[in-house]
């Protein structure tokens, strides 16, 4: 089974003058010797380097303390969380997952192999614990695919060890710094592997590609956002796969506005060609609604009961929503993780690489953005009106609920499309961006409420039929009730800001 590990380290350059002594370095009182340890790494990939391209490594490492399959992830420069697996001859499933949002139906070969000498010294306090490791590697790279090609290098590593305070690697910069040790060029082993073993390119650095230039046209604009929202998916894959809190959420978010970009800007593209791909992203927020949804639920729900005084909680009602919510939960997660190893989703995924690629754009693509994207826009703002007038003109009830709901989803869209033009159009659009959230946020608890109700009445009825008293039930249930009240009883003045607005 796999488990993971934060990584946090820092790389330097090195000559022939080696690892300064850093002792007296913050809280080092003492740089123990641990001596030489003989690495030896094979790193894999598709053949079209996808893994590298999003700074993702993943290696088959024998010798050292931790033999193994490292999997890892950038988080922010120098930090990194490696997932690890036992060694094994082939690449284990629970890695290869993990990547398949990126690596597709491509297979994972053998790109590249690092073998290291590595010197270690531990960076020890006054009691003997350790703050960090110091190495410094003497590395062999060896290209493995194509024509391949050799490098040869030294570096300097200083990891910091788990739960050490990070401060302590600002102290040792400086310390290397006055030692006249600069920092590597390269943030990893593996990039400056693949830039030095390229043909042709031995002792040299790949030069940095020019970066793209801003989104000039209407087109531009919305391409860019969706663009935004895939990257999202697809770097969120591996955190809904290990179930990160909030991960399942922010993917949904996602998708949802891939979807209301492709709906709400049909001026920019072509419906005809978009709204297949929109039909299987409204099918993934589905999917990805069932563990969300859940989630939501389960936490208003223990909420709610956590508030009750003790006496007026009769009957195992803790027991029965603890159980309920780890039942669904563990199953919705189980549905996803086979939901995002499916052909239907990897397909979904190709489907949006080729609107990007080759994205079908209309004559109103060309255009400034300011007219093109401000009339989708309010396009969305006029159907949002019509709903929720329509909403507030019913008496409360079933009737009701469903027209709150469907207002609640016509904000978000109207909502997303701001956020997809707040470059283009500024201050206007994020005011509505601004609004849109205050909106969607008073009918989202609305709708929270309706759901609730709904699942305390099954909740009473199992009790009733099991001989448990239903009181608790019937008292969530009331307050549940008087909330969708008062925030019906709100959403006329919030609604007359926003017009007003």
């Amino acid at each position: 089974m796999a488990d993971a590990k934060r990584e946090i380290e820092r790389k330097y350059e090195s000559d022939e003058s080696g690892l300064p002594d850093l002792t007296g370095v913050g809280a080092v009182a003492t740089v123990l010797d641990k001596g030489l340890v003989d690495l030896d790494a094979t790193y894999y990939d598709t053949a079209d380097e996808r893994l590298a391209a999003a700074s993702l490594t993943l290696r088959r490492r024998t010798g050292g303390s931790d033999a193994g399959w490292h999997l890892k992830f950038p988080v922010a420069p120098g930090v990194r969380d490696e997932i690890r697996a036992p060694l094994s001859d082939t690449v284990p499933e629970e890695i290869a997952a993990l990547v398949r949002s990126r690596t597709r139906d491509r297979a994972l070969i053998p790109l590249v192999r690092l073998r290291s000498s590595r010197d270690v010294r531990h960076l020890v306090d006054a009691d003997g614990a350790l703050l960090a490791e110091a190495s410094l590697d003497t590395v062999t790279a060896e290209r493995l695919t194509g024509a391949g090609g050799a490098a040869q290098w030294t570096e300097i590593e200083i990891e910091l060890a788990d739960g050490g305070d990070p401060a302590l690697l600002d102290q040792v910069d400086k310390r290397l710094h006055k030692a006249g040790v600069r920092p590597s060029k390269s943030p990893s082993k593996l990039a400056r592997a693949l830039e030095q073993t390229t043909p042709g390119q031995s002792g040299k650095r790949r030069p940095k590609k020019a970066g793209p230039t801003g989104p000039v046209t209407a087109g531009d604009h919305v391409l860019a956002y969706l663009r935004a929202q895939r990257d999202a998916l697809v770097g969120l894959d591996p955190a809904v796969r290990r179930d990160i809190p909030d991960s399942v959420h922010r993917m949904r978010v996602a998708t949802r506005r891939a979807r209301s970009t492709l709906r709400t800007f049909g001026n920019i593209l072509d419906r005809a060609v978009t709204d297949p791909v929109a039909a299987e992203l409204k099918w993934l927020a589905g999917e990805l609604g069932i563990d969300r949804d859940q989630e939501v639920l389960a936490d208003r729900l223990s909420t709610a009961l956590d508030a009750l005084p003790p006496g007026l909680v009769t009957g195992p009602v803790h027991e029965r929503l603890t159980a309920w919510a780890g039942r669904r939960h563990g199953g919705a997660h189980a549905h996803l993780t086979g939901v995002l190893d499916s052909r239907r989703y990897l397909i979904l995924l190709d489907s949006l690489d080729t609107l990007l690629v080759d994205p079908p754009l209309r004559k109103a693509a060309r255009k400034k953005p300011e007219k093109a994207l401000g009339k989708a826009v309010r396009k969305d703002e006029k159907k949002l009106t019509g709903l929720v007038e329509h909403a507030l003109e019913l008496p409360p009830g079933e009737d009701r609920d469903v027209a709150l709901h469907e207002a609640r989803k016509k904000a978000k869209r109207t909502r997303y499309a701001a956020e997809a033009v707040t470059d283009a159009l500024g201050g206007p659009a994020r005011s509505l961006t601004k609004s849109m959230k205050s909106l969607t946020t008073l009918l989202g608890d609305h709708q929270d409420s309706v759901m609730a109700r709904r699942t305390l009445r099954e909740f009473a009825a199992v009790a009733h039929a099991a001989g448990e008293s239903a009181f608790t039930y019937g008292l969530l249930y009331g307050r549940e009730e008087a909330r969708a009240a008062e925030l019906e009883a709100e959403l006329p003045e919030r609604w007359r800001k926003i017009t007003n607005g």
